[in-house]
């Protein structure tokens, strides 16, 4: 059986919640293959008890996996929206520094963020990005 890797920043609660279901229905399908192969084993042959608490221990490894797979991915969603939340307000320059602005909010997807300007331009946040406070208009007396 293989676990998914965490795929992304925008894992949502409907998500993890089917994993975590599908987890159960296989850990319910792997008990009763166990209790069938128990039942139906050879009487002169039977299967090794040390051998049946290992592929029990093995699956409920694979069942924790999944629900840490499942929490880690919630708290990356909530570490990513407070990440966002934080860009609002700033001043925001593309990596090739050819769009810069005041960030009017962010969208969050699976591989990254997107921040839409005061002026309507959009700018992913990438490496190379530049992030500052809000310009201040200064003005000086002479």
């Amino acid at each position: 059986m293989a676990v998914d890797p965490v795929a992304g920043a925008t894992y949502s609660s409907s998500t993890a919640g089917k994993a975590a279901a599908k987890a159960s229905v296989d850990y319910d399908s792997f008990l009763k293959l166990l209790i069938a192969q128990m039942k139906n084993q050879d009487p002169t042959d039977p299967m090794d008890a040390s051998e049946q608490i290992a592929q029990l221990a093995t699956f409920s490894q694979v069942e924790q996996s999944i629900q840490m797979n499942s929490n880690l991915e919630t708290l990356i969603t909530g570490n990513a929206l407070t990440n966002a939340s934080t860009y609002i307000g700033k001043t925001i320059t593309s990596a090739d520094e050819k769009t810069t602005g005041v960030v009017a909010s962010v969208r969050v997807y699976t591989d990254t963020m997107v921040a839409t300007t005061t002026d309507g331009k959009e700018i992913p946040i990438v490496v190379g990005v530049r992030v500052g406070t809000k310009p201040t208009t200064e003005t000086s007396d002479s």
